[in-house]
Protein backbone atom coordinates (compact mmCIF):
# COMPACT_ATOMS: atom_id res chain seq x y z
CA UNK A 1 0.00 0.00 0.00
CA UNK A 2 1.40 3.40 -0.98
CA UNK A 3 1.96 6.42 1.25
CA UNK A 4 -0.89 8.31 -0.45
CA UNK A 5 -3.34 5.54 0.36
CA UNK A 6 -2.10 5.46 3.97
CA UNK A 7 -2.67 9.23 4.24
CA UNK A 8 -6.22 8.86 2.88
CA UNK A 9 -6.99 6.12 5.41
CA UNK A 10 -5.50 8.20 8.24
CA UNK A 11 -7.66 11.19 7.24
CA UNK A 12 -10.73 8.94 7.07
CA UNK A 13 -10.02 7.63 10.57
CA UNK A 14 -9.54 11.17 11.94
CA UNK A 15 -12.79 12.39 10.33
CA UNK A 16 -14.63 9.35 11.67
CA UNK A 17 -13.82 10.41 15.24
CA UNK A 18 -13.93 14.20 15.03
CA UNK A 19 -14.45 15.00 18.70
CA UNK A 20 -11.76 12.60 19.85
CA UNK A 21 -9.36 13.94 17.20
CA UNK A 22 -9.96 17.55 18.28
CA UNK A 23 -9.40 16.68 21.94
CA UNK A 24 -6.23 14.80 20.97
CA UNK A 25 -4.92 17.77 18.98
CA UNK A 26 -5.74 20.16 21.82
CA UNK A 27 -2.51 19.31 23.63
CA UNK A 28 -0.49 20.17 20.51
CA UNK A 29 -2.48 23.35 19.90
CA UNK A 30 -1.88 24.59 23.45
CA UNK A 31 1.78 23.52 23.37
CA UNK A 32 2.69 25.20 20.07
CA UNK A 33 0.75 28.39 20.82
CA UNK A 34 2.34 28.58 24.30
CA UNK A 35 5.85 28.28 22.85
CA UNK A 36 5.17 30.98 20.26
CA UNK A 37 3.48 33.42 22.68
CA UNK A 38 5.94 33.07 25.58
CA UNK A 39 9.11 33.11 23.46
CA UNK A 40 7.79 36.04 21.39
CA UNK A 41 7.10 38.04 24.56
CA UNK A 42 10.61 37.25 25.86
CA UNK A 43 12.24 38.22 22.55
CA UNK A 44 10.15 41.37 22.35
CA UNK A 45 11.28 42.33 25.85
CA UNK A 46 14.89 41.70 24.86
CA UNK A 47 14.61 43.97 21.81
CA UNK A 48 12.87 46.63 23.88
CA UNK A 49 15.66 46.63 26.48
CA UNK A 50 18.33 46.77 23.74
CA UNK A 51 16.52 49.68 22.11
CA UNK A 52 16.31 51.53 25.43
CA UNK A 53 20.03 51.05 26.07
CA UNK A 54 20.87 52.23 22.54
CA UNK A 55 18.73 55.33 23.08
CA UNK A 56 21.16 56.39 25.81
CA UNK A 57 23.81 56.93 23.14
CA UNK A 58 26.08 54.97 20.82
CA UNK A 59 29.63 53.80 21.65
CA UNK A 60 29.15 55.31 25.10
CA UNK A 61 31.53 55.31 28.06
CA UNK A 62 30.42 56.85 31.35
CA UNK A 63 33.04 58.14 33.79
CA UNK A 64 31.46 58.85 37.17
CA UNK A 65 32.82 60.26 40.40
CA UNK A 66 31.75 58.23 43.44
CA UNK A 67 33.34 60.69 45.89
CA UNK A 68 33.17 64.35 44.86
CA UNK A 69 35.73 65.37 47.48
CA UNK A 70 38.37 63.04 46.02
CA UNK A 71 37.46 63.02 42.33
CA UNK A 72 36.16 66.15 40.66
CA UNK A 73 36.35 66.76 36.92
CA UNK A 74 37.90 70.15 36.19
CA UNK A 75 38.18 71.66 32.72
CA UNK A 76 41.83 70.55 32.46
CA UNK A 77 41.04 66.95 33.41
CA UNK A 78 38.12 66.79 30.97
CA UNK A 79 40.46 68.09 28.28
CA UNK A 80 42.92 65.29 29.10
CA UNK A 81 40.16 62.69 28.73
CA UNK A 82 39.22 64.12 25.33
CA UNK A 83 42.78 63.52 24.12
CA UNK A 84 42.64 59.76 24.77
CA UNK A 85 43.05 57.75 21.54
CA UNK A 86 39.71 56.54 20.20
CA UNK A 87 37.62 59.17 22.02
CA UNK A 88 35.52 61.14 19.55
CA UNK A 89 33.45 63.47 21.76
CA UNK A 90 33.31 64.41 25.45
CA UNK A 91 30.24 65.72 27.26
CA UNK A 92 30.54 66.72 30.93
CA UNK A 93 27.24 67.11 32.75
CA UNK A 94 25.84 68.58 35.95
CA UNK A 95 22.30 67.71 36.93
CA UNK A 96 19.63 68.55 39.43
CA UNK A 97 16.00 69.57 39.72
CA UNK A 98 14.50 73.02 39.46
CA UNK A 99 11.12 74.72 39.86
CA UNK A 100 9.87 75.73 36.43
CA UNK A 101 7.03 78.18 35.88
CA UNK A 102 5.09 79.46 32.88
CA UNK A 103 2.10 81.66 33.57
CA UNK A 104 0.05 79.67 36.12
CA UNK A 105 1.73 76.33 35.45
CA UNK A 106 4.43 75.26 37.91
CA UNK A 107 6.34 71.98 38.05
CA UNK A 108 9.62 70.43 39.16
CA UNK A 109 11.71 69.37 36.19
CA UNK A 110 15.03 67.58 35.81
CA UNK A 111 17.73 70.02 34.65
CA UNK A 112 20.94 69.02 32.88
CA UNK A 113 23.85 71.38 32.21
CA UNK A 114 26.15 70.24 29.41
CA UNK A 115 27.89 71.25 26.16
CA UNK A 116 27.19 70.97 22.43
CA UNK A 117 28.78 67.48 22.19
CA UNK A 118 26.02 66.02 24.38
CA UNK A 119 23.73 65.90 21.35
CA UNK A 120 25.86 63.33 19.51
CA UNK A 121 27.24 61.54 22.59
CA UNK A 122 23.77 60.79 23.98
CA UNK A 123 22.08 60.58 20.57
CA UNK A 124 19.81 63.50 21.45
CA UNK A 125 18.11 65.31 18.58
CA UNK A 126 15.82 68.31 18.36
CA UNK A 127 12.44 68.24 16.62
CA UNK A 128 12.39 72.03 16.32
CA UNK A 129 14.82 74.85 16.98
CA UNK A 130 18.45 74.04 17.83
CA UNK A 131 20.61 72.44 20.49
CA UNK A 132 23.05 74.06 22.94
CA UNK A 133 26.16 75.49 21.25
CA UNK A 134 29.71 76.08 22.51
CA UNK A 135 29.06 79.85 22.36
CA UNK A 136 26.11 79.39 24.74
CA UNK A 137 28.48 77.70 27.22
CA UNK A 138 31.23 80.27 26.75
CA UNK A 139 28.96 83.29 27.24
CA UNK A 140 26.75 81.70 29.95
CA UNK A 141 23.64 82.22 27.89
CA UNK A 142 20.27 81.74 29.59
CA UNK A 143 18.88 79.45 26.92
CA UNK A 144 17.20 76.07 27.28
CA UNK A 145 16.37 73.01 25.19
CA UNK A 146 13.31 71.27 26.60
CA UNK A 147 11.94 67.71 26.37
CA UNK A 148 8.70 66.95 24.53
CA UNK A 149 6.77 66.30 27.77
CA UNK A 150 8.02 69.57 29.26
CA UNK A 151 6.96 71.38 26.09
CA UNK A 152 3.45 69.91 26.33
CA UNK A 153 3.17 70.71 30.05
CA UNK A 154 4.06 74.39 29.75
CA UNK A 155 3.12 75.31 26.17
CA UNK A 156 0.41 72.84 25.18
CA UNK A 157 0.09 72.84 21.40
CA UNK A 158 2.02 76.10 20.94
CA UNK A 159 5.54 76.17 19.50
CA UNK A 160 7.85 76.77 22.52
CA UNK A 161 10.84 77.95 20.44
CA UNK A 162 11.46 81.64 21.08
CA UNK A 163 9.28 81.74 24.20
CA UNK A 164 10.45 81.98 27.82
CA UNK A 165 10.33 79.83 30.96
CA UNK A 166 10.99 80.85 34.55
CA UNK A 167 13.56 78.40 35.99
CA UNK A 168 14.10 78.97 39.70
CA UNK A 169 12.93 82.56 39.20
CA UNK A 170 15.23 83.34 36.24
CA UNK A 171 13.94 83.77 32.70
CA UNK A 172 15.33 81.35 30.10
CA UNK A 173 14.68 81.48 26.38
CA UNK A 174 13.60 78.17 24.80
CA UNK A 175 15.77 77.56 21.72
CA UNK A 176 14.86 73.94 20.96
CA UNK A 177 12.54 71.01 21.66
CA UNK A 178 13.92 67.47 21.92
CA UNK A 179 12.64 64.52 19.93
CA UNK A 180 10.64 62.21 22.22
CA UNK A 181 12.58 59.22 23.50
CA UNK A 182 9.90 57.81 25.77
CA UNK A 183 10.79 55.85 28.89
CA UNK A 184 14.40 54.66 29.00
CA UNK A 185 15.55 52.06 31.56
CA UNK A 186 12.54 52.79 33.72
CA UNK A 187 12.99 56.58 33.66
CA UNK A 188 11.08 59.09 31.58
CA UNK A 189 13.48 61.00 29.33
CA UNK A 190 11.08 63.61 27.95
CA UNK A 191 10.42 65.62 31.11
CA UNK A 192 13.74 67.45 31.09
CA UNK A 193 15.46 70.76 30.42
CA UNK A 194 18.99 71.07 29.02
CA UNK A 195 20.96 74.28 29.57
CA UNK A 196 24.59 75.30 28.85
CA UNK A 197 27.09 73.77 31.29
CA UNK A 198 28.22 77.11 32.73
CA UNK A 199 24.64 78.26 33.19
CA UNK A 200 23.66 74.91 34.70
CA UNK A 201 26.43 75.12 37.30
CA UNK A 202 25.15 78.50 38.42
CA UNK A 203 21.51 77.32 38.35
CA UNK A 204 22.16 74.19 40.40
CA UNK A 205 24.55 76.05 42.70
CA UNK A 206 27.51 73.73 42.25
CA UNK A 207 30.55 73.79 39.99
CA UNK A 208 31.31 70.12 40.72
CA UNK A 209 31.13 67.91 37.63
CA UNK A 210 30.69 64.31 38.72
CA UNK A 211 29.83 62.65 35.39
CA UNK A 212 31.50 62.78 31.99
CA UNK A 213 30.17 60.96 28.92
CA UNK A 214 32.68 59.83 26.29
CA UNK A 215 31.82 58.72 22.78
CA UNK A 216 34.15 56.25 21.06
CA UNK A 217 35.03 56.50 17.40
CA UNK A 218 34.24 52.86 16.67
CA UNK A 219 32.13 50.18 18.35
CA UNK A 220 34.86 47.59 17.70
CA UNK A 221 37.42 49.60 19.67
CA UNK A 222 35.32 50.30 22.78
CA UNK A 223 37.10 47.77 25.00
CA UNK A 224 40.50 49.21 24.05
CA UNK A 225 39.25 52.78 24.54
CA UNK A 226 37.85 51.84 27.95
CA UNK A 227 41.26 50.47 29.00
CA UNK A 228 42.97 53.68 27.83
CA UNK A 229 40.42 55.81 29.71
CA UNK A 230 40.97 53.77 32.89
CA UNK A 231 44.73 54.25 32.51
CA UNK A 232 44.26 57.99 32.01
CA UNK A 233 41.98 58.21 35.07
CA UNK A 234 44.60 56.36 37.14
CA UNK A 235 47.18 58.97 36.16
CA UNK A 236 44.81 61.91 36.75
CA UNK A 237 43.65 60.59 40.14
CA UNK A 238 46.45 58.40 41.53
CA UNK A 239 45.41 56.11 44.36
CA UNK A 240 41.72 57.03 43.97
CA UNK A 241 40.53 54.03 41.92
CA UNK A 242 37.75 53.34 44.44
CA UNK A 243 36.41 56.88 44.09
CA UNK A 244 35.39 56.70 40.42
CA UNK A 245 33.98 54.23 37.91
CA UNK A 246 34.29 53.73 34.16
CA UNK A 247 31.42 51.81 32.59
CA UNK A 248 30.95 50.62 29.04
CA UNK A 249 27.45 50.68 27.59
CA UNK A 250 28.22 47.44 25.71
CA UNK A 251 28.88 45.66 29.02
CA UNK A 252 25.45 46.71 30.25
CA UNK A 253 23.90 45.51 27.00
CA UNK A 254 25.71 42.15 27.18
CA UNK A 255 24.52 41.64 30.75
CA UNK A 256 20.92 42.46 29.86
CA UNK A 257 21.09 40.23 26.76
CA UNK A 258 22.34 37.35 28.89
CA UNK A 259 19.45 37.80 31.31
CA UNK A 260 16.81 38.03 28.57
CA UNK A 261 18.29 35.02 26.70
CA UNK A 262 18.07 32.97 29.88
CA UNK A 263 14.46 34.12 30.36
CA UNK A 264 13.65 33.17 26.76
CA UNK A 265 15.10 29.67 27.19
CA UNK A 266 13.27 29.20 30.47
CA UNK A 267 9.91 30.29 29.06
CA UNK A 268 10.45 28.18 25.93
CA UNK A 269 11.32 25.17 28.06
CA UNK A 270 8.22 25.57 30.23
CA UNK A 271 6.00 25.87 27.15
CA UNK A 272 7.68 22.83 25.54
CA UNK A 273 6.53 20.67 28.46
CA UNK A 274 2.95 21.12 27.27
CA UNK A 275 4.04 19.73 23.88
CA UNK A 276 5.30 16.59 25.59
CA UNK A 277 2.02 16.32 27.50
CA UNK A 278 0.22 16.63 24.17
CA UNK A 279 2.41 13.83 22.80
CA UNK A 280 1.41 11.57 25.66
CA UNK A 281 -2.23 12.34 24.87
CA UNK A 282 -1.67 11.32 21.25
CA UNK A 283 -0.04 8.05 22.35
CA UNK A 284 -2.95 7.24 24.67
CA UNK A 285 -5.56 7.89 21.97
CA UNK A 286 -3.60 5.90 19.39
CA UNK A 287 -3.40 2.94 21.79
CA UNK A 288 -7.18 3.14 22.23
CA UNK A 289 -7.54 3.32 18.46
CA UNK A 290 -5.42 0.19 18.03
CA UNK A 291 -7.64 -1.68 20.50
CA UNK A 292 -10.83 -0.51 18.76
CA UNK A 293 -9.53 -1.45 15.32
CA UNK A 294 -7.95 -4.77 16.18
CA UNK A 295 -10.38 -6.69 13.94
CA UNK A 296 -9.75 -4.26 11.07
CA UNK A 297 -6.01 -4.83 11.43
CA UNK A 298 -6.56 -8.61 11.44
CA UNK A 299 -8.62 -8.42 8.23
CA UNK A 300 -6.04 -6.26 6.53
CA UNK A 301 -3.24 -8.64 7.48
CA UNK A 302 -5.29 -11.65 6.40
CA UNK A 303 -5.72 -10.22 2.87
CA UNK A 304 -2.02 -9.46 2.49
CA UNK A 305 -1.15 -6.24 4.31
CA UNK A 306 2.43 -6.30 5.53
CA UNK A 307 3.66 -5.22 8.93
CA UNK A 308 5.21 -2.11 7.35
CA UNK A 309 1.85 -1.06 5.87
CA UNK A 310 0.09 -1.18 9.24
CA UNK A 311 3.03 0.56 10.96
CA UNK A 312 3.07 3.38 8.39
CA UNK A 313 -0.70 3.85 8.53
CA UNK A 314 -0.84 4.35 12.28
CA UNK A 315 2.35 6.41 12.31
CA UNK A 316 0.99 8.74 9.63
CA UNK A 317 -2.23 9.07 11.63
CA UNK A 318 -0.26 10.14 14.73
CA UNK A 319 1.86 12.60 12.73
CA UNK A 320 -1.19 14.11 11.07
CA UNK A 321 -2.87 14.64 14.44
CA UNK A 322 0.21 16.42 15.78
CA UNK A 323 0.85 18.28 12.50
CA UNK A 324 -2.69 19.66 12.17
CA UNK A 325 -2.60 20.54 15.88
CA UNK A 326 0.71 22.33 15.29
CA UNK A 327 -0.69 24.38 12.39
CA UNK A 328 -3.74 25.43 14.43
CA UNK A 329 -1.37 26.19 17.33
CA UNK A 330 0.69 28.51 15.11
CA UNK A 331 -2.40 30.44 14.01
CA UNK A 332 -3.75 30.71 17.56
CA UNK A 333 -0.29 31.61 18.92
CA UNK A 334 0.08 34.51 16.48
CA UNK A 335 -3.43 35.70 17.29
CA UNK A 336 -2.97 35.47 21.06
CA UNK A 337 0.43 37.19 20.80
CA UNK A 338 -1.06 40.18 18.96
CA UNK A 339 -3.96 40.31 21.40
CA UNK A 340 -1.64 40.29 24.42
CA UNK A 341 0.51 42.99 22.80
CA UNK A 342 -2.47 45.30 22.27
CA UNK A 343 -4.20 44.65 25.61
CA UNK A 344 -1.18 44.87 27.90
CA UNK A 345 1.10 47.15 25.82
CA UNK A 346 3.81 44.48 25.78
CA UNK A 347 6.52 44.34 23.14
CA UNK A 348 6.03 41.08 21.20
CA UNK A 349 8.50 39.95 18.53
CA UNK A 350 7.51 36.97 16.38
CA UNK A 351 10.38 34.89 14.99
CA UNK A 352 9.96 32.64 11.95
CA UNK A 353 12.64 30.32 13.34
CA UNK A 354 10.70 29.85 16.61
CA UNK A 355 7.46 29.21 14.69
CA UNK A 356 9.18 26.67 12.43
CA UNK A 357 10.91 25.01 15.38
CA UNK A 358 7.67 24.65 17.37
CA UNK A 359 5.90 23.11 14.34
CA UNK A 360 8.73 20.67 13.59
CA UNK A 361 8.93 19.80 17.28
CA UNK A 362 5.21 18.96 17.25
CA UNK A 363 5.82 16.63 14.27
CA UNK A 364 8.73 14.95 16.07
CA UNK A 365 6.54 14.49 19.16
CA UNK A 366 3.91 12.86 16.92
CA UNK A 367 6.49 10.45 15.50
CA UNK A 368 8.04 9.61 18.87
CA UNK A 369 4.76 9.02 20.69
CA UNK A 370 3.13 7.39 17.66
CA UNK A 371 5.82 4.74 17.20
CA UNK A 372 4.76 2.57 20.14
CA UNK A 373 1.03 2.31 19.23
CA UNK A 374 1.92 1.86 15.54
CA UNK A 375 4.41 -0.88 16.37
CA UNK A 376 1.84 -2.58 18.62
CA UNK A 377 -0.69 -2.54 15.78
CA UNK A 378 1.80 -3.89 13.25
CA UNK A 379 2.83 -6.85 15.43
CA UNK A 380 -0.72 -8.12 16.07
CA UNK A 381 -1.24 -11.77 15.14
CA UNK A 382 -3.88 -11.79 12.35
CA UNK A 383 -5.67 -14.90 13.71
CA UNK A 384 -5.90 -13.51 17.24
CA UNK A 385 -6.92 -10.12 15.85
CA UNK A 386 -9.79 -11.69 13.87
CA UNK A 387 -11.00 -13.50 17.03
CA UNK A 388 -10.87 -10.24 19.05
CA UNK A 389 -14.25 -9.12 20.39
Amino acid sequence: MGILQSIKMALKSIKGNKLRSVLTMLGMIIGVSSVIVLVSIAQGSSKSVTSQINSLGTNLLTVSSLDATSVSFTEDKISELSKVDGVKEVAPVVSGRANVKKDRTTSQVSVTGTNAAYSSVRDTQVSSGRFITDLDVEYRQKVAVIGSSTATTFFGTEDPVGQYLQIDGTSYKVVGVLVSKGSSMGQGGDNTIIVPLSTGQRLIGSTTISTVYLQGESEDQMDAVMNLVETKMASLFPGQSDSYSVTNQQDVMDTMSSVTDTMTLMLGGIASISLLVGGIGIMNIMLVSVSERTKEIGIRKAIGAKRRDVLVQFLIEAVMLSGVGGLIGIISGLGIGKLVSSLFSLSVSFSSSVILFSFLFSLVVGVVFGVFPANKASTLNPIQALRYE
